[in-house]
C-alpha cells in the first residue's frame, strides 16, 4: 500500500463541484484565453471565466468563439459576442485577448442539455458591464411633472377652472 506521507486533508481545499451553477446573473471575468483548434481543424478562441461575488464565487465557466470558421453565420455569431464582451469590459478594440483579462463584468448564465450526452450544462447568453446594469437596475430618470395647458382668458370673465374629475389631458 502507497504512503502518503503524513498527508492532511484539512490543509487541502477539497475539489470544487462541477455541477452546473444555477441559472442567472453573476459577476464574473475572463481569467484565461488560449487559441485553440477544434478536431475539424478550425481555430477558436476558448475564454475562461471566475464568478467573483455571491454564492458561486470561485466556480468556472467556459465559451468558445468560432472567429475562424467555413460557415459565415458562426463567425457572425462570435463576433456579435466578442463584441459584447469587449463592450461589457470597456475595450472596445482589444489587441489581443489578454486585454480582456480580469474586468469584472455581468454574465447572464442558463442552463441546457448538451445535445450529446443530454447532460445539464452552463451557457452564457450575455455579457454587460456593471455600470450599464446597475444603471438599468435603477430605472429611467424621473420625469417631470406635466405642464397643465394654459386656459385663454376672456377679459371680464372669471377663469375657466377644469371640473372635477376631468382627466389631465382634457384639462
Amino acid at each position: 500500500m502507497p504512503n502518503l506521507n503524513g498527508f492532511d486533508a484539512n490543509a487541502v481545499e477539497p475539489v470544487p463541484s462541477f455541477d452546473p451553477i444555477p441559472a442567472g446573473q453573476y459577476v464574473a471575468m475572463i481569467v484565461a484565453s488560449e487559441e485553440k483548434i477544434s478536431k475539424n481543424g478550425h481555430k477558436f478562441l476558448s475564454l475562461e471565466l471566475e464568478v467573483i461575488d455571491g454564492p458561486c464565487k470561485g466556480r468556472k465557466l467556459w465559451t468558445n468563439l468560432n472567429l475562424n470558421h467555413p460557415n459565415e453565420k458562426t463567425v457572425l455569431f462570435a463576433r456579435a459576442e466578442l463584441a459584447s464582451i469587449c463592450n461589457a469590459v470597456g475595450v472596445p478594440r482589444p489587441a489581443d485577448s489578454a486585454q480582456l483579462h480580469n474586468l469584472p463584468m455581468l454574465i447572464t448564465v442558463k442552463c441546457t442539455h448538451n445535445k450529446d450526452s443530454g447532460e445539464l450544462q452552463n451557457r452564457i447568453k450575455s455579457y454587460v458591464s456593471r455600470t450599464a446594469s446597475a444603471a438599468a437596475a435603477q430605472g429611467p430618470p424621473p420625469r417631470a411633472p406635466a405642464q397643465q395647458p394654459v386656459q385663454p382668458q376672456v377679459p371680464g370673465q372669471p377663469p375657466v377652472t377644469p371640473a372635477a374629475g376631468t382627466p389631465p389631458w382634457r384639462r
